[in-house]
């Protein structure tokens, strides 16, 4: 069935409604009318199966057929994913999304070759979140990941005010480590797998030695992804998938 996202504000299992650009595609993109059915999910793990009792023009009236919750992933992944040029951040976060970061946080990186004033970096904020949303609808995740605004590497961390269990960096430098390495020395330190790990990838050329040292200042641990220098795309790829295995399963 098709999937469909009601912002939390807008949840209403009693009375189920589709409105604005989702029941644009619903009734426009997709024909569907009254007596199909489809499912709705808010973002924060509920998900509702629904029947089309009324097609208008400016909304969709919808009868609740059944209601489910799902839980929250084991561990909070962000990634913190400096800016590539291109679209490959489109990429990104679709990715991102599927394999089951909960934030990610654009990094305006000092060789960010993309570089954005605010209303640019509001723009790119709304774009990427809506590929989050098309993401989940598709992948069948009911926990919407957060795109942040883009910020410099100093504000993010400034601005991040939550804890990490595991803080760490994609790395070209030799003296970083095997991410198999840093989680089993977490695990046997702590007696459990870490719960949060924020993940930081560079972009194009690495960060600079002045962002791997605030990096490093603010508890963030290098790892190499390999003898192989990845696409940016590739390394955020990479890393998730690791902890995806390792933290989430």
């Amino acid at each position: 069935m098709h999937r469909f996202y009601v912002a939390p504000e807008n949840w209403d299992p009693l009375a189920p409604v589709l409105r604005g650009s989702e029941a644009h595609h619903a009734r426009n993109v997709l024909r569907m009318q009254a007596g199909d059915k489809l499912v709705l999910f808010n973002g924060e793990g509920r998900e509702l199966t629904a029947e089309i009792m009324n097609v208008a023009v400016d909304e969709i009236r919808l009868r609740k057929l059944h209601e489910s919750e799902m839980a929250p992933l084991r561990c909070r992944i962000v990634l913190g994913q400096a800016i590539p040029k291109g679209k490959s951040m489109d990429l990104i976060v679709q990715k991102a999304v599927e394999i089951g970061a909960a934030e990610i946080a654009p990094i305006i990186s000092d060789r960010t070759i993309v570089q954005l004033d605010s209303e640019g970096a509001s723009q790119k904020q709304t774009k990427w979140q809506q590929i989050a949303i098309e993401a989940a609808k598709q992948c069948g995740q009911n926990w919407l990941p957060r795109v942040h605004a883009p910020k410099k590497l100093a504000e993010f961390f400034f601005a991040s005010e939550r804890a990490f269990d595991l803080r760490l960096i994609g790395s070209l430098q030799p003296d970083a480590h095997q991410l198999k390495k840093i989680l089993e020395t977490y695990s046997s330190e702590h007696g459990h797998r870490p719960r949060s790990v924020l993940m930081l990838v560079g972009p194009e050329g690495d960060f600079t030695p002045a962002e791997l040292a605030l990096a490093r200042r603010h508890g963030c641990q290098p790892i190499t992804l390999g003898p192989i220098i990845l696409r940016v795309e590739t390394a955020a790829i990479y890393c998730l998938s690791i902890l995806s295995y390792e933290l989430l399963i």
